[in-house]
């Protein structure tokens, strides 16, 4: 239960904040967000603030914005048609009943002779007695069908009547969130855990640290000749060196010393890394948390790339990669370790989140920012059919890709 709630959580607070950044510089431009959905699948309950409907649904495997202009509108009133008008006090039309129009006495009958309700915002209709008259519609009138309203959507309220960079900050915003708040994550963890310092507060049994005679409270000037004044320059110099020999200076009393120490090698993922056996002493020191708050999404992403960069050279493992049922358990690992440990956790999952949306997949936001990337250059949008055959490849592709990584995900179960 622990884990199903955490992951949950989890996984409701990065798809919150992701699409919170889509929806807030979309509606910053003027663009008309129908929906915020949590979820994926049936509803399982809603609500509507301003323009916007607030959703949660079944299938926990995402999230979106339906910003107006994206898809063709739902609802298509043709000459001739019978409406329903409800004007307000400036003789405006504020709603327009497709159907069910005896439910409501309060409207006024009319046969539709024009339509536009994207540039014009005008109805030509003609009344009982036959005469023709002209009616403005209201910018936020709802279309109203099925007793269901669906508010009307002017051309300067959808996505793609907007610049180039307004539309791009729209979808790059989701992934930047996603970045922000990994940033928010990690100065909270370091605030409270602080942060990790040259200086030894313990040295593992059996480790090469001990076998070279490396103690509790020494602080570690070099390694190999090259001083180090943090504990990630010591990281990283170790984890470059497995199954190698370093010359460590320490620091003890007052006196320098130099050592020989062996370190170990360790699999981690595509490539192999050093291990000494030594922890550091951790500090409090906001100014330093601060700046973990930009390191660890930055070592993070590198991270990331150098096993993207696998696929090309042919190193690639589906080990390497986790889906669902992977993130599932290794939720319930971390959660059982503290709340730290899971809120890193959380962190981390972030910036994966923040960079695999950036990838120039087709139906990813990288993906829809290459194509206003040709916009720009070209001047013109891509075709439209064009464009959605090719997002159908990469959907179908991502589908493909999540069956195969969750397959390999629950054969790990059973190994």
């Amino acid at each position: 239960m622990n884990t199903l709630l955490s992951f949950l959580v989890i996984f409701s607070v990065l798809v919150f904040v992701h699409e919170w950044g889509h929806l807030y510089f979309a509606q910053k431009a003027g663009i008309l967000c129908r929906e915020f959905a949590i979820g994926m699948g049936p509803k399982l309950f809603s609500f509507k603030r301003d323009e916007t409907i607030y959703t949660v649904r079944l299938l926990p495997i995402g999230g979106f914005v339906r910003m107006a202009g994206e898809d063709p509108e739902q609802i298509s009133i043709k000459p001739g048609y019978e409406v329903g008008l409800v004007l307000d006090e400036q003789d405006k039309v504020t709603k327009i009943y497709v159907n069910n129009k005896s439910k409501h006495p309060e409207a006024q009958v009319v046969q539709v002779e024009r339509i536009d309700l994207e540039r014009e915002l005008v109805i030509e209709a003609f009344d009982d007695e036959d005469q023709r008259i002209v009616y403005q519609v209201h910018e936020r009138a709802d279309v109203i069908q099925d007793e269901v309203p669906n508010q009307i959507a002017p051309y300067n309220r959808q996505f793609g009547s907007k610049s180039v960079g307004k539309r791009a900050m729209a979808i790059f915003a989701g992934p930047l969130m996603n970045f922000v708040l990994a940033f928010v994550l990690f100065v909270v963890i370091a605030s409270i855990n602080g942060v990790p310092t040259p200086e030894v507060s313990a040295v593992s049994p059996g480790s090469g640290a001990e076998a070279a005679g490396i103690q509790e409270n020494d602080v570690i000037q070099s390694l190999n000749g090259q001083d180090v004044s943090t504990w990630r320059q010591v990281t990283s110099i170790i984890e470059d060196h497995p199954n190698s020999t370093l010359t460590v200076g320490v620091e003890r009393d007052g006196q320098i010393i130099q050592l020989e120490a062996d370190t170990i090698s360790i699999d981690l993922g595509p490539e192999q890394i050093g291990q000494l056996g030594v922890s550091p002493v951790a500090e409090r020191n906001f100014g330093a948390a601060f700046l973990e708050g930009f390191i660890m999404p930055y070592e993070l992403t590198v991270s990331i790339f150098k096993t993207l960069g696998t696929i090309i050279t042919g190193q690639f493992s589906l080990d390497y990669i986790a889906g669902p049922v992977g993130i599932y358990n290794i939720t319930g690992e971390a959660a059982s370790l503290g709340i730290l440990t899971l809120i890193n956790f959380a962190a981390m999952l972030s910036v994966n989140l923040g960079i695999i949306n950036l990838l120039p997949i087709p139906t990813m936001d990288g993906g829809r920012l290459v194509f206003l990337g040709y916009e720009a250059v070209r001047g013109k949008p891509v075709d439209p059919q064009k464009e959605g055959m090719i997002q159908f490849v990469g959907f179908a592709f991502l589908m493909l890709l999540m069956i195969v990584v969750t397959w390999n995900d629950i054969s790990k179960l059973f190994m």
